[in-house]
């Protein structure tokens, strides 16, 4: 056995879906292992089809094209270094997640993984069946064992590979992100490295799947837990890792090792992947949205900018009578800051029209709530005739601390086919404009420098709906209502739990009342970037119809 082994990372960025272009980039990634001398080449969990793919994967034409894409793959890189990718598997009447190694132009070795998540964004329960535990393959003399994404977060897995031979451990993951989840990666893999005494190489992908966004951020771990190599997080890079075998056994040698950005680089670089993959994904190469003046628009256009270029962002200003005139200094300010094409569209006229074409029906009714959304779905009617008319993708820019409570308008400022700062409370925009206006990155297609005004930032939340409106009106300050959407959404706490952290029982029972009848709009939202575990779509799954409250 030679004392020396090499491993091709991929940490690659697939789309659901696309197995051809999937295909591609295995080939890719494996020429590169090749070329430099590789005796395995590794892709993450799923590769193939894309993660997470959801009932996709269950279709049985899928699944055929999926098996095929693996057959051609593997005859192709048939002369070279073992190729290791993620795949659905048939066999029989059950349906794996696989991990399939690829040798010699057949598949040798079926990796099927045995604990299935079953919470926040995954279902896998009721998508695949679970496979036994299983031994390790071998890979020129040398037995790897691969614990599949979740089965490493499980002492049994890896315990069984280890006890059944493996010499080291390579986890492929599709594992998104959420705020503070390397840590809590890196404390599992720990685990297991302690226990089995083996060195383990964590692989994950890169890249954003409708709300998620897979971090990347692969690591590998020497027995003791000592970190012997880690990638950036978010980037998509090709990277070879050595073993070397001492009289102790296979020991990692040491690499790079990327230094990770602070929780509020890693939240606003999430936003930006996400709507710049799910535009490139889709298809949609341009995007419009309303900028109002306010501080989500602003964050939201430069996101945009940010994520798609200044050249493919289109602000458009749409003032009613309530429209202040800081409001259309500030959205000028930010469309000019940003470079991107700015445009005004009064909506006083078809608002007028409205008006009275409803009058004979309103007549003796006093104005109220009503008249407000009319103007929000005028500006959501006008801004969705933009997108037809040229083919630009509308963003919607609702923050989380609205979309819990419902403090937005359906069919109106809802309006749009991707939202980035949905799980971005209020009190975090306020910060991440001013994190994005002091720092600058490569990845960062916008201009350097502030490119939202104090202004915008400092001056109290108006929808400007009516004359002299402030939220405040509505709703609690953003701090106290932000600090109790924390404990009842994110933590799944009580009126109790807001009580004890010192708010008013009445004022907590009415933001739960809000949460929970405003279930029927969230069902209705357009995705967005998910960057906590408290996210509303699949991490967070209510009835519309539901008349149960906190009795505390």
């Amino acid at each position: 056995m030679a004392d020396r082994f090499r491993i091709t990372l991929g940490q690659l960025n697939p789309t659901v879906g696309d197995l051809v272009g999937n295909a591609a980039l295995a080939r890719k990634a494996w020429e590169a292992g090749r070329d430099a001398g590789a005796d395995l080449v590794a892709l993450p969990e799923m590769f193939i089809a894309g993660y997470n793919a959801q009932d996709l994967v269950m279709r049985r034409a899928f699944q055929l094209d999926a098996a095929a894409q693996i057959d051609a793959l593997a005859k192709a890189c048939a002369d070279g270094p073992a190729l290791a990718i993620g795949c659905p598997w048939v066999e029989g009447t059950k349906l794996y997640n696989a991990y399939l190694i690829l040798k010699g132009g057949q598949i040798v070795s079926q990796q099927l993984k045995h604990h299935l998540p079953n919470e926040t964004v995954f279902d896998e329960v009721r998508i695949f069946d679970a496979g036994p535990l299983g031994g390790p393959y071998d890979v020129g003399g040398v037995r790897v064992g691969s614990p599949v994404c979740e089965d490493a977060w499980h002492e049994d897995v890896a315990e069984t590979l280890a006890e059944t031979g493996a010499e080291f451990l390579l986890v492929p993951n599709g594992s998104p992100y959420y705020r503070g989840k390397f840590d809590t990666r890196l404390n599992h893999m720990v685990a297991r490295v302690v226990e089995t005494e083996l060195p383990l190489i964590y692989l994950n992908m890169v890249g954003g799947q409708d709300d998620q966004v897979f971090d990347g951020a692969s690591f590998a771990l020497n027995p003791g837990g000592q970190l012997a190599l880690q990638l950036p997080m978010f980037d998509e890079t090709i990277a070879h890792v050595d073993l070397e075998h001492t009289d102790q056994g296979w020991r990692v040698v040491e690499g790079q090792k990327a230094a990770h950005p602070d929780s509020w680089e890693q939240d606003y670089r999430v936003m930006v992947m996400s709507l710049r993959d799910y535009c490139r994904k889709t298809g949609f190469g341009k995007v419009v949205l309303g900028l109002s003046g306010g501080v989500d628009s602003a964050l939201v256009a430069a996101i945009a900018v940010d994520a798609l270029g200044a050249q493919n962002v289109h602000c458009v200003m749409l003032p009613s009578e309530y429209t202040s005139d800081g409001s259309l200094d500030d959205a000028t300010a930010v469309a000019a800051a940003l470079g991107c094409r700015y445009d005004t569209v009064p909506i006083a006229g078809p608002r007028a029209a409205v008006t009275e074409a409803l009058a004979p029906m309103f007549e003796g009714l006093e104005p109220d709530l009503t008249e407000e959304n009319i103007q929000s779905r005028l500006r959501g009617l006008l801004l969705m005739a933009m997108s037809n008319k040229f083919g630009e993708m509308l963003l919607t820019t609702g923050n989380k601390s609205e979309v819990a409570v419902g403090y937005a308008t359906i069919y109106g400022d809802m309006a749009g086919g991707y939202n980035p700062i949905k799980d971005l409370y209020k009190t975090r925009v306020f910060e991440t404009c001013r994190w994005r206006n002091a720092n600058h990155r490569d990845w960062m297609m916008g201009p350097q420098g502030a490119v939202m005004p104090d202004s915008v930032i400092d001056k109290p939340p108006s929808a400007e709906l009516r004359d002299d409106q402030k939220d405040s009106d509505s709703l609690p300050d953003y701090p106290d209502l932000d600090a109790m959407l924390e404990i009842l959404v994110d933590r799944a706490g009580s009126i109790d739990d807001c009580v004890a952290a010192g708010f008013a029982r009445d004022v907590a029972k009415k933001v739960e009342h809000l949460v929970y009848i405003s279930e029927y709009k969230r069902f209705q939202s357009a995705p967005g970037a998910r960057l906590t575990k408290g996210a509303f779509w699949l991490d967070r799954r209510y009835p519309i119809v539901n008349r149960w409250r906190d009795p505390s």
